[in-house]
């Protein structure tokens, strides 16, 4: 039976690709096949789980019926624990009505879309990155797509913005970034705050400004010298033109309590929260009320972040290291140091290589199928994350890995290189 005719949009929309991905080694695992899974920007609770003084409270917050509908902008408590928590870590400084709740990253992501973005308006954002070319795809949006290059640790550069800025309505930077785990150098991003503020000055009066969508989902997740910078701490003026993606979920570990927030004018930030209220994308109450106590807690937060973060660290730089040293002994493989995040940056490049039964791998998901199968190991291509379907770099996400697993898991891929000529 044909497909009855539906909207535009539910014809022409791909799901995310990460998650059926995911889903799929999921299953595969399930079904008893020994599986090194590096794809989902998930933790598995059993080896990072979410701070024990956060789930008592959760618990607690349950005990006491916090079980109605939140206010549609998050719940007062909460945005003034918000408030106090990115004053005391960030030294930014919003206010209450500056700050709407969600459940999660993703609805605050389309509601400033929504807010932002009309039919045609030109979004520019790099390639890889984070669900931005589908964002722009359910806007309708013109897709401003930057390529970004190794050499540049796959982030846009002040040069690849200011070829494209004319005429642009919103300018989505990440960082710490997904997929790659990378960050904005310090100057990189002042230069493009410089340019935006340039832009803006240069437009009519009520001529729609250009915005920046600043996702900083990761940034409590740096290593060694990298360090987190963001607009409004190098140019205050960009106050005006930012808004901010934050939340729970990465920086406690606590992908499915579902408490994100964006900070940002307040004229934006109350038409984000009527359309969120239509959507009704709310994070639960008893969560709200709960995070909003946690999030005062200073000498609770800095000791899980200490442990948390050597954890992910450690992982990191580990599997760093045996790719370094794979590649070391000659086989088509590399990854950038890490930065930040969960990410790994790895390449795989064994395009045009035999197989030991005779098989070319023509093709860039060969490469990815032939890894798999041969070596048990899941990962994401860049080509998930709106890269080229010939780029032979990957996510690779440690939130579920455990360390003991990776000598046997590089093992493994050192045999399937191996077997390649």
């Amino acid at each position: 039976m044909q497909d009855p005719k539906l909207s535009h949009l539910a014809g022409t929309l791909i799901g995310s690709e990460i998650v059926k991905l995911g889903n799929m080694i999921s299953e595969r695992i399930r079904n008893g096949e020994k599986i090194y899974n590096f794809t989902i920007g998930d933790f598995d609770p059993s080896i990072f789980p979410i701070p024990a003084e956060l789930e008592a409270l959760i618990i607690e917050s349950y005990q006491q019926k916090n079980t109605n509908y939140p206010a549609a902008e998050g719940v007062l408590d909460l945005r003034k624990s918000v408030s106090h928590f990115i004053k005391e870590w960030e030294g930014l400084v919003y206010a209450p009505n500056e700050i709407q709740i969600a459940s999660g990253g993703r609805p605050i992501i389309y509601t400033i879309f929504k807010a932002i973005v009309d039919k045609g308006d030109k979004v520019i954002y790099g390639v890889p990155s984070w669900n931005n070319n589908h964002y722009v795809h359910m806007t309708g949006g013109e897709h401003c797509v930057i390529e970004c290059i190794p050499e540049n640790d796959f982030m846009p550069t002040p040069a690849d913005i200011k070829q494209n800025i004319k005429g642009a309505t919103l300018i989505c930077l990440c960082t710490p970034q997904n997929p790659t785990g990378t960050t904005l150098t310090k100057s990189a991003l002042t230069e493009i705050c410089d340019l935006i503020l340039e832009e803006n000055k240069q437009r009519a009066e009520g001529e729609k400004k250009l915005y920046l969508m600043f996702d900083q989902m990761y940034w409590t997740l740096t290593y060694g010298s990298t360090e987190h910078y963001n607009p409004i701490s190098l140019r205050h003026e960009m106050r005006n033109y930012t808004v901010f993606v934050d939340g729970i979920s990465k920086v406690f570990a606590a992908t499915g309590v579902r408490v994100g927030w964006a900070l940002g004018p307040e004229t934006i930030i109350s038409k984000m929260k009527a359309i969120l209220s239509h959507l009704g994308a709310w994070a639960p109450m008893a969560e709200q009320k709960a995070v909003a106590k946690y999030l005062v807690q200073n000498d609770a937060i800095t000791k899980y972040l200490s442990h948390f973060k050597s954890e992910i660290e450690e992982r990191l730089r580990s599997i760093y290291a045996g790719f370094i040293q794979l590649k070391k002994k000659g086989f088509s493989v590399d990854a950038i140091s890490p930065q930040a995040a969960i990410y790994l940056t790895i390449k795989i490049d064994l395009v045009g290589k035999t197989t030991a039964a005779g098989n070319i791998l023509a093709s860039q998901s060969e490469v990815t199928s032939y890894i798999l199968g041969e070596a048990k190991i899941a990962v994401v291509p860049f080509s998930a994350f709106g890269a080229g379907s010939n780029s032979a770099w990957y996510r690779l996400s440690v939130g579920t890995c455990k360390k003991e697993e990776i000598p046997g898991m590089l093992a493994k891929l050192e045999g399937a290189l191996g077997k390649l000529h």
